[in-house]
């Protein structure tokens, strides 16, 4: 049997401080080997003692209990998060203001076979709430010639709902209904349009196909879109987004990862009629800035420039060249007629003297053609409405204008649109 040193003891000992797995056998080991050298060498030095003197029992433990702790802490599975960042940032705003989305039904009046007024079923769409007192932005559409709205909210109670204001020309309106006392309303709160960019992610909350308050995310695909709602409407600076926008999504919150509003969803482009990644939201700074004019006076107050304009056309600037009229321009508003002592009159703009029909169409020519608004360039009536959209009546803009071949500046001083006087 090999005998050993002290030294190769005191060796082992420490080999077993590094290695626990193996400390107990060794020990074993070497207390065997210690007795077995005492009984063959008759030493007088009891290698026992030795041991003990190098490595007491509590220090032994002590290194047993270490290692055991390590074996049992190396075996537990780490804790994972139950959800991603991103994904718990969907949840947290979704539950933070999925409560301040409402589903919005009308009911129109339809004519019968009897050519009597009966109510039906209209359209639906989705609402803000943006007041603790029952106000709810929407699109203009959702309740345009609604006889009766309905307000439905997260807990399934009804509401009947009125029209506050309407802007056509921003497709938004603001609604109210009368929440009972001690109903607690989720207000969802404004961000700004400004700071937004493409690439950016953003939630749209509503109801598509009356299923209440779906969550759909995705980005910012484009900024700045002008979208043709109808002949006399552009909407501009259009949010475009690829989150799904379905029919009854409309007037609904497009969020940020805030939780705040940044768009109001208007619209898809669809050939098939369900979204394919394209749909768009009207900014939310634009509501900023009409809605307490929506509330105070039902309706936007804009300036305008009292004529009646042509939208110049091939067939219309044809004619007018074969009857020996200059037309500089292919694109521009003709001025059609003035009326004697309105603000385009007073500015020395001239309408036409020659009475023309297109189809059911009777207009002037011969008038001037204007071809830029306030800075902006118009080739159309949806062009002059937005060239105006932001100014107010008072405010005074600069028309550019040609007579003949010669072009010219003048300054208008805006009135109130007529149609839009109470």
């Amino acid at each position: 049997m090999k005998l050993y040193s002290k030294h190769q003891l005191l060796t082992y000992i420490i080999g077993a401080f590094l290695s626990g797995a193996v400390l107990v056998a060794l020990i074993t080991f070497i207390i065997a080997g210690a007795q077995t050298q005492h009984a063959g060498a008759g030493s007088s030095e009891p290698l026992a003692d030795n041991i003990k003197s190098a490595l007491s029992r509590s220090e032994i433990n002590a290194v047993q209990t270490t290692y055991a702790d390590a074996q049992l802490q190396t075996v537990e599975a780490p804790v994972m998060p139950a959800y991603a960042q991103d994904e718990q940032q969907n949840i947290t705003v979704y539950e933070k203001y999925n409560t301040g989305v409402v589903n919005i039904t009308t009911e129109v009046v339809a004519i019968n076979w009897f050519l009597e007024p009966v109510p039906r079923e209209g359209g639906s769409g989705s609402g803000s709430i943006i007041d603790k007192r029952g106000y709810v932005l929407t699109n203009s559409h959702v309740v345009a010639d609604a006889y009766k709205i309905y307000i439905s909210l997260y807990d399934g109670s009804r509401f009947e709902g009125r029209v506050i204001g309407i802007d056509a020309q921003n497709d938004l309106a603001v609604i109210k209904f009368d929440p009972p006392e001690g109903l607690n309303l989720t207000v969802i709160p404004f961000g700004d349009s400004s700071t937004i960019k493409v690439g950016q992610r953003v939630m749209a909350i509503g109801n598509p196909f009356g299923l209440e308050r779906t969550l759909t995310v995705g980005i910012i695909s484009g900024l700045g879109r002008p979208i043709q709602k109808d002949s006399r409407t552009i909407l501009q600076d259009m949010i475009q987004t690829d989150a799904s926008i379905n029919p009854g999504n409309s007037g609904g919150p497009l969020l940020n990862a805030r939780g705040e509003i940044i768009g109001i969803n208007t619209m898809i482009y669809s050939p098939s009629g369900g979204s394919v990644g394209i749909g768009f939201a009207v900014p939310v700074n634009t509501a900023k800035r009409i809605i307490p004019e929506l509330i105070e006076y039902g309706k936007v107050r804009r300036g305008w420039i009292e004529m009646e304009v042509i939208q110049l056309f091939p067939a219309l600037v044809d004619y007018m060249k074969s009857n020996k009229l200059t037309v500089p321009v292919e694109k521009g508003l003709l001025i059609s007629s003035i009326k004697k002592g309105s603000n385009a009159d007073r500015a020395g703009l001239r309408g036409g003297n020659t009475p023309v029909r297109y189809y059911q169409t009777v207009f002037n020519i011969g008038g001037d053609i204007i071809v830029a608004v306030d800075g902006m360039t118009v080739g159309s009536v949806a062009d002059l409405n937005t060239a105006l959209e932001d100014n107010k009546p008072g405010d005074t803009v600069t028309v550019e204008y040609y007579r003949g071949d010669k072009k010219y500046k003048v300054q208008v001083q805006l009135v109130e649109r007529e149609e839009q006087k109470k």
